[in-house]
């Protein structure tokens, strides 16, 4: 692959915490561009970090990690637009949910005029446009994680990375979210990262399932994901899915020994 097709580069990373816990170790990851790419792992194999790390939160102890040919905290200060949505949607309770989507804006000193006609369209976007002025305690979980995720979008990213973001829903929302997440990124063409525990959600959304070691974390196995665009809820009671989370699941099983 050319070096100009890539988007993150990751090349013998590794992350050794100050109490002296080894998070990742001898990490090697290529992510084209406009790739959507799910990470699995045991718990504590260092999934979150590399998250951190790729959005210049952290700072690897050797190893080299460029996203779109800078260090990620030039990507975060320059032209390479990254965002990331965690778990907990992290929405201040005093602010409206589009006071809450406009925040990134507001920070980077965009007018009132300009953030207002940023929101309005993300909103649409993630079925929340009758929601505007409605407060984060008004809200179910899953109107939340909306929330968190337009708040990412309206940055216009071109690398978003999503750690665990649907993991305290109900299956019902959280499929319901898979699937708008997945036309999301078809229409839109963001490069995106997806950190979950759950295999069929990661073999659902991505084209691309990495595995990681048991910590300290490296990548064991690399599954190409061949069902074709878009996919429906139908996908999830195909044969060919199911032995392709068995797949993915037998390899976890390889790297948590």
């Amino acid at each position: 692959m050319k070096p100009e097709q890539l988007l993150v580069r990751a090349t013998q990373l590794a992350l050794t915490f100050q109490a002296g816990t080894r998070a990742l170790a001898d990490l090697d990851l290529e992510i084209p561009s406009g790739q959507f790419m799910a990470i699995v792992g045991p718990s504590g194999c260092g999934k979150s970090t590399l998250l951190r790390l790729i959005a210049g939160l952290l700072e690897p102890t050797t190893g080299r990690l460029t996203v779109a040919g800078r260090s990620p905290l030039e990507a975060r200060r320059q032209a390479a637009r990254l965002a990331m949505v965690f778990q907990d949607p992290t929405l201040l309770p005093w602010r409206t949910v589009s006071d809450n989507v406009a925040l990134p804006l507001e920070l980077a000193g965009r007018s009132r005029r300009e953030r207002d006609a940023a929101v309005a369209p993300v909103l649409a976007t993630v079925g929340l446009q009758d929601f505007a002025r409605r407060y984060p305690a008004e809200l179910s979980g899953g109107m939340r994680m909306r929330v968190s995720l337009a708040r990412a979008l309206v940055v216009e990213p071109e690398l978003l990375l999503l750690d665990e973001p649907f993991a305290a829903l109900d299956d019902i929302t959280r499929q319901t979210l898979n699937d708008e997440l997945l036309s999301l990124w078809r229409q839109r063409g963001w490069t995106g990262v997806f950190v979950t525990h759950n295999i069929a959600e990661a073999v659902f959304l991505s084209e691309r399932v990495l595995v990681m070691s048991r910590r300290p974390g490296s990548i064991v196995a690399d599954v190409a994901v061949p069902f074709p665009l878009p996919r429906g809820a139908q996908l999830r009671a195909d044969p060919g899915f199911a032995r392709l989370c068995g797949e993915v699941m037998e390899r976890l099983r390889e790297g948590s020994r």
